[in-house]
């Protein structure tokens, strides 16, 4: 793409950026750091390493790279660490409370993300005056990448992950992605490695171990003694959870409940809505199969055999897997893409899951070949996968250490990515 049509796409992406503004300013999620993402309010201290991470879940990411940096040979290392959400922001600052705590040499500043104008952008990257840039996953921002660009900061994208839908939407206009894309891609798949590759030219790409393996490094079983919920679901209860399960599935999901409830008289279900103002739903879809229900707020001691608990508290789904015998994690059954079926497996559990886990495709085929978790075709599979474990329900110590052993052998990612930093500044 030349030069002066870049300009022009920059200059049309700069005016509609001026024109949102106004409007933005009405949003309530953008109200947080406002002064920050306008820049209305000062601008970052200089850094040599700007890692972006849009969320909470990329800024977990940031934190696990941030405790593996290497430290400069005579300076500390100044890291501006940025977000776009709230959630996110909370996060960096606890990374950096943990960093300034732990280790000398590295100094952290959490902020918002500039809105991407690159007008704004331009402003920024020549007051931080970065080294090298960071990005999270799939942040492809035009102001940030053509910034970083104009001041020859190196940029690398790792952990990258890309859907065939985003694919399409950044073909629309491949020339200037190719003109201001990463000098880097680290990929967790072969998958999203083509993807990139489609996008930005496969030289650029290689694939890494996932960094969210390594979050999970001291995840393990809570001891029952330890465990919040032991109260409420005593020892040798036949005990399941339907962890996260989604609208979108309730009715299978309440079949499933009450055909349990008729082959195994005396079990208790923990059934975990994916959103908690669904609840209501829930309670319709247990009242339509005929199945005895109680909400987790109402509970003044044990749960009565042969009960749903609906979970309308917060906070608890971890410590509900940790006295689980089995575990159906929802978002599965319908085309959702499904939900985070290794806590479970962490907590000693063997879930079951549905056909549809596309979000969580980085864990690995074998995750399912290992006998680790168990994968249903169907919701009547689902249910007689359930069965089989609660007549034949493994040791949790034995589930635990399985899946200590998966994820310990594809853990290195934050390592990795920490490395590839290391060389952007040294080539400074």
């Amino acid at each position: 793409m030349n030069r002066t049509l870049l300009n022009a796409a920059l200059s049309v992406y700069d005016l509609g950026w001026k024109a949102a503004l106004p409007l933005l300013r009405f949003n309530h999620r953008l109200k947080d750091g406002w002064e920050q993402r306008t820049l209305s309010g000062g601008l970052p201290a200089p850094a040599h390493l700007w890692i972006q991470a849009a969320s909470g879940g990329e800024a977990y990411l940031a934190w696990a790279v941030l405790k593996e940096l290497v430290p400069l040979p005579n300076e500390t290392l100044r890291v501006l660490v940025t977000t776009n959400t709230r959630q996110g922001h909370e996060i960096l600052t606890n990374a950096a409370r943990e960093i300034h705590s732990t280790r000398k040499g590295i100094a952290v500043q959490p902020w918002y993300f500039p809105f991407d104008s690159p007008g704004l952008m331009r402003r920024t990257v020549r007051h931080v005056r970065p080294s090298a840039a960071l990005i999270l996953e799939t942040e492809i921002w035009p102001g940030f990448l053509s910034a970083c660009r104009e001041s020859g900061v190196h940029v690398l994208l790792a952990n990258g992950r890309m859907t065939s839908k985003s694919l399409g939407g950044y073909l629309a206009w491949p020339g200037l992605f190719r003109a201001l894309g990463p000098e880097r891609i680290m990929a967790v798949s072969e998958t999203d490695a083509r993807r990139f590759g489609t996008l930005f030219g496969r030289e650029r790409v290689w694939v890494m171990p996932n960094i969210k393996f390594d979050r999970m490094a001291g995840a393990g079983p809570l001891a029952r003694k330890d465990n919040p919920l032991r109260e409420i679901i005593p020892d040798r209860t036949n005990f399941v959870v339907f962890g996260s399960v989604r609208k979108q599935e309730k009715i299978e999901v309440a079949k499933i409940a009450a055909a349990l409830m008729r082959y195994k008289t005396g079990t208790v279900i923990g059934l975990f809505p994916r959103h908690m103002h669904h609840m209501p739903l829930w309670e319709k879809a247990m009242n339509e199969v005929g199945v005895t229900w109680t909400l987790r707020s109402a509970l003044k001691g044990a749960a009565s055999p042969g009960t749903v608990v609906l979970w309308d508290t917060f906070g608890e789904l971890v410590p509900a897997y940790g006295l689980a015998k089995t575990a159906f994690v929802g978002g599965s059954l319908a085309r959702l893409g499904g939900q985070n079926f290794l806590e479970p497996l962490t907590c000693g559990v063997t879930p079951v899951i549905g056909p549809h886990w596309k979000n969580f495709a980085w864990v690995g085929r074998e995750i399912v070949e290992s006998g680790l978790a168990l994968e249903a075709e169907d919701a009547e599979h689902a249910l007689n996968l359930l069965i089989e474990v609660l007549e034949k329900t493994p040791p949790r110590s034995e589930v635990a250490s399985r899946a200590k052993a998966y994820i310990r052998d594809r853990q290195g990612g934050a390592k990795a990515t920490a490395k590839q930093v290391a060389d952007f500044l040294n080539k400074v």
